[in-house]
């Protein structure tokens, strides 16, 4: 792993907004105010309670005048069809350790879905989570566990082999309320990711 993995890798995200935003003199407020999500949602990712879909980090990124690849380990260009499991891309924030996002694609960077398997370990407390909009659509099907999917419109929860698909638009976020492992594939569109 190159050096410049290892350290974004070890800063959480949350924590790399907050130091952005102090040193460009950002209060919450006018974060709100640039990218529409509430002080509320950006204060919980910035203290890790929360995750973030990226296209919405790409949002905050934008807002802050970075490139979301600021936030994570830059995938690797393998440009290939097959990915074997062993070469997946992992992506963890280590401000926020209870997601891990592993990358599906060998060519993120030319593709227009963003495929990921995600983890949500087990976490104390029963803390309530923000619920956040994000440009496009989302694709999710469980693999282990069960899934808690909020949305404005309620809480539906996902056993293994369960499958939902819904705008990104309505704000949402996903949940585990157990004490086991969650996994699922979630595809996403648009893809952050692509290269302009």
């Amino acid at each position: 792993m190159e050096k410049g993995e290892r350290e974004n890798m070890s800063n959480g995200i949350g924590m790399k907004i907050r130091e952005l935003r102090a040193k460009s003199n950002i209060t919450l407020e006018e974060l709100k105010n640039r990218t529409q999500f509430s002080i509320g949602f950006l204060s919980q990712l910035e203290r890790g309670l929360t995750t973030v879909a990226v296209d919405a980090l790409s949002k905050i990124a934008k807002a802050l005048g970075v490139d979301v690849n600021y936030f994570f380990p830059t995938p690797k260009s393998q440009n290939k069809i097959i990915v074997r499991s062993f070469e997946r891309d992992l992506i963890r924030d280590e401000n926020n350790s209870h997601f891990i996002f592993y990358l599906l694609s060998g060519d993120s960077a030319r593709r227009e879905l963003l495929p990921r398997i995600v983890e949500i370990l087990p976490v104390n407390g029963n803390d309530e989570v923000a619920l956040y909009p994000h440009q496009g659509e989302e694709m999710i099907f469980v693999l282990e566990g069960i899934l808690t999917l909020a949305r404005t419109s309620g809480t539906d929860d996902l056993y293994p082999g369960d499958c939902a698909h819904y705008s990104s638009e309505e704000p949402h976020n996903w949940i585990n309320r157990t004490n086991r492992k969650v996994s699922f594939l979630v595809v996403n569109t648009p893809n952050p990711f692509k290269e302009k």
